[in-house]
């Protein structure tokens, strides 16, 4: 018998009598809402006014006696094959969850307790912030604690194992250990894809690389292009190629569509030998850089730039370095999905406070007492994926180890999963200066590469682009940006989240987006809303338009990269974005 008949056959003997599992589910049921009593009941110490705490009670045990009255009258009144009302949580979807009656009251058991919790949490008194973390703790509670994550209490899992006597549970095990020996739960087939061979595929070539970054410069799809070149800095906390997943949603490849010559940052994924690098570093050493090099690769004075989230910012202080020099390299800016004003910035706010940063300094950043360090790229990762639980890592749980179902293979979710470390005192900067203390906005607060910083020193037209359903950079946080910078503006609003709102190609024709009317960009993102038009479709081809704007003139495309000092290296996407965590 073979390895893998042999462990089926173990776990298929093991669930040969599966069925006695309904017997357990009601012990787990009992168990389950125990655990709720338990999260009642620490909730109430958490000083919830006794009169909302009576009213929460009474709603309770009102809905507790409904739902089980009418769990009976169905049962009895109605005869054993009597459907009960399906249940509309997509978790609860697969009809086992309405045929199996006891599967049925569980999950509307859990229901009612999870908004009870929900309730609860709302009810909490204290500041904002900390009634915001609560309010968080519940949900992650709330979201583990569903019974669709419990073998004993999954019908749909169970029946799986039944008709397959057993061969679901074994390769459930199969794949926790494979992810186990990962360090993290997948997402999507790893081995489906290969950065070079069908991601991160649009045909250019290193042209410079120092050891923080190599600069992509692509191959021409057009005899002519602009006299400008594009430079794009994407984040350094994932790799570049969320802008170069696939020919039919690169934005990387419109753009060398749209006649831009076109240059990319790919940063270096640090290792130990990297433990020391800063800010500054991240400023002077690779954006700085990176625009001096496009500058005198094409001889152009001025460059069109772009930055995607937290490349965003790194491109923003270092042009206002540059600024403060007297240099404006830059015609214009694009910022997508950016944080410069961090007054208010959702779910990651509750992450940061003194306490929190401080630890950082003193374990990973300058001020460690075993020297510097770096914040591991796998809990960036788990960090982001518990913002959206249910479909980041509860959903995977499920479907990889209770129903034994490999995850498909989706060029996004293979990106998700290939992490960036970080080094601890850049981490730590960023951490204390922007989303603890807020002092990027704010003119001469702070010192970069021995520069004062002041942003509304930078002379270029900006391009401002926000996500309405975005957790990351909530899209009114991307706005403020707007009453940061002190040359004309434009502010576009796009349907979706932080990547998928960013990553629509014009060609699939989905989504939307939303353009002000006229010029004005009040200090109340919603007064904007409320005037601005949606427009079907992708936002790529307003901001296109605005680009070519600003590209200067067309000019015959180069017929090879670089120049005589800057040859090129190697074929994009060059060794740096193959570096793993």
């Amino acid at each position: 018998m073979s390895a893998n008949n042999a462990t089926a056959g173990t776990a298929g003997s093991g669930f040969h009598d599966f069925e006695h599992l309904t017997n357990q589910a009601r012990q787990a049921a009992a168990g389950l809402t125990q655990g709720f009593g338990d999260a009642l009941r620490q909730l109430q110490a958490m000083q919830i006014a006794p009169e909302a705490w009576s009213q929460l009670q009474s709603d309770y045990l009102q809905q507790a006696g409904r739902l089980w009255n009418t769990a009976i009258a169905e049962s009895h009144e109605h005869g054993a094959h009597a459907a009960p009302a399906p249940l509309k949580d997509r978790r609860f979807a697969d009809a086992s969850w309405n045929d199996n009656r006891l599967a049925h009251f569980t999950a509307q058991l859990y229901l009612l307790n999870a908004r009870t919790l929900q309730q609860m949490a709302e009810q909490v008194q204290g500041d904002e912030k900390s009634r915001a973390r609560v309010r968080f703790a519940v949900q992650q509670f709330i979201d583990a604690a569903s019974p669709s994550n419990f073998l004993a209490l999954n019908p749909e899992a169970q029946q799986r194992a039944l008709s397959t006597q057993g061969e679901s549970i074994a390769r459930g095990v199969q794949l926790l250990i494979a992810d186990a020996q990962r360090g993290h739960v997948s997402q999507t087939d790893e081995t489906a894809f290969e950065v070079g061979r069908n991601v991160a595929t649009t045909a250019g070539d290193v042209v410079f690389e120092n050891e923080f970054f190599q600069l992509l410069e692509y191959k021409p799809l057009t005899a002519k292009v602009h006299a400008r070149p594009l430079l794009m800095v994407p984040p350094c906390i994932n790799k570049y190629y969320i802008l170069d997943l696939q020919p039919e949603n690169s934005l990387i490849r419109y753009a060398v569509a749209q006649g831009h010559r076109t240059f990319v940052v790919s940063w270096r994924n640090p290792d130990a030998s990297c433990v020391h690098w800063t800010w500054d570093d991240y400023i002077g050493q690779a954006a700085i850089k990176a625009i001096e090099v496009a500058r005198e690769i094409t001889g152009a004075d001025t460059i069109n730039t772009l930055g995607f989230c937290v490349g965003g910012t790194i491109l923003s202080t270092a042009l206002a370095v540059l600024a403060a020099r007297g240099e404006h390299p830059a015609a214009s800016v694009t910022l997508l999905t950016t944080l410069i004003d961090f007054s208010s910035n959702g779910v990651l706010d509750l992450f940061v406070d003194e306490p929190s940063v401080r630890l950082r300094e003193v374990t990973i950043g300058a001020q460690a007492n075993g020297g510097p360090g770096l914040l591991h790229g796998q809990e960036l990762a788990t960090t982001f994926s518990f913002l959206r639980p249910n479909d980041l890592v509860w959903n995977y749980v499920v479907g990889n180890y209770l129903k034994g179902d490999a995850p498909p293979a989706f060029d996004l979710l293979y990106w998700n999963g290939d992490a960036t470390h970080l080094p601890g005192p850049m981490y730590c900067w960023y951490l204390r200066h922007t989303y603890l203390q807020n002092d990027l906005k704010v003119p001469g607060r702070l010192t970069v590469c021995g520069e004062s910083v002041d942003l509304g020193a930078i002379k270029a037209p900006v391009y401002i682009y926000g996500s309405r359903e975005d957790h990351i950079v909530p899209w009114d946080a991307a706005y403020r940006s707007t009453q940061v910078f002190s040359g004309k503006k434009r502010f576009v609003l796009g349907a979706s989240g932080h990547i998928a709102g960013v990553i629509n190609p014009p060609e699939k024709k989905k989504r939307s987006h939303w353009i002000g009317k006229g010029a004005a960009l009040p200090a109340d993102s919603q007064q904007w809303l409320t005037t601005a038009a949606e427009h079907p479709g992708s936002w790529w081809p307003d901001w296109s338009q605005w680009l070519a704007g600003h590209a200067g003139p067309l000019k015959a495309a180069p017929r090879a990269p670089g120049n005589r000092e800057h040859r090129a290296v190697e074929p994009a996407p060059g060794r740096y974005v193959k570096q793993r965590a």
